[in-house]
């Protein structure tokens, strides 16, 4: 039985994804064809206004809580004249540590979040609608302890006029999926976390100074 009540007041309205192609990337639709069936039947959709697809609109509107929804973002790792590419499932009221962990993974010695008309055209997805499930089948798919434990998570579709509805245990079984320890923070941790750190090097500057 599928639970897609995290999807707000759009629940009473989500129907198997594979049901309606039309709300569903072309990426996203092939991906899930290739799915087992049962796990298919899973993933829920529902239509939204496109103009609300970015996640707290899209949370503020239809009910849906903050921290059901997954936010799936796409990071470019640099080393010399290669780039890779990876893309994170994390929790939307977390950051993914995108200049630690992503970038130690990609082995690459700078990373950032790709721009848009890149992940755009990497993906085949809309922005704003980009999505774990039908990426490049070479990309590694981080997806943090904290989605992967959730009953059910928000994530996008490929297209901004909807949004898909998954168990957190079936985005940790998505190709190319692996469940990262510590991916994301919230915040207010990074924070602290940034200050601390500059405490240290204070304190270390100090005592080389002395």
């Amino acid at each position: 039985m599928s639970d897609w009540s995290v999807l707000g007041r759009l629940a009473a309205e989500a129907v198997p994804a594979l049901d309606r192609p039309d709300l569903l990337g072309d990426a996203v639709a092939r991906a899930l064809k290739s799915f087992d069936p049962a796990d298919a039947a899973l993933v829920g959709v529902a239509e939204i206004d496109p103009g609300l697809a970015d996640t707290a609109a899209f949370c503020a509107e239809y009910g849906s809580p903050l921290d059901g929804s997954a936010n799936c973002v796409v990071v470019a790792g640099r080393r010399g004249d290669e780039t890779r590419y990876a893309a994170c499932l994390v929790l939307a009221t977390t950051r993914a540590d995108v200049n630690g962990l992503v970038r130690k993974r990609l082995n690459a010695r700078k990373a950032s979040f790709a721009p848009m008309d890149d992940a755009v055209s990497l993906t085949g997805m809309a922005y704003g609608g980009i999505t774990p499930i039908g990426l490049p089948d070479d990309w590694p798919v981080l997806v943090d302890t904290a989605v992967a434990a959730a009953s059910a998570v928000v994530i996008g579709s490929g297209v901004r006029h909807s949004k898909l509805a998954l168990p957190g245990e079936l985005a940790a079984r998505l190709p190319g999926a692996e469940v990262t320890e510590a991916l994301a923070a919230s915040p207010a941790r990074r924070s602290r976390e940034a200050r601390r750190s500059r405490s240290t090097r204070c304190e270390v500057t100090e005592a080389l100074a002395r």
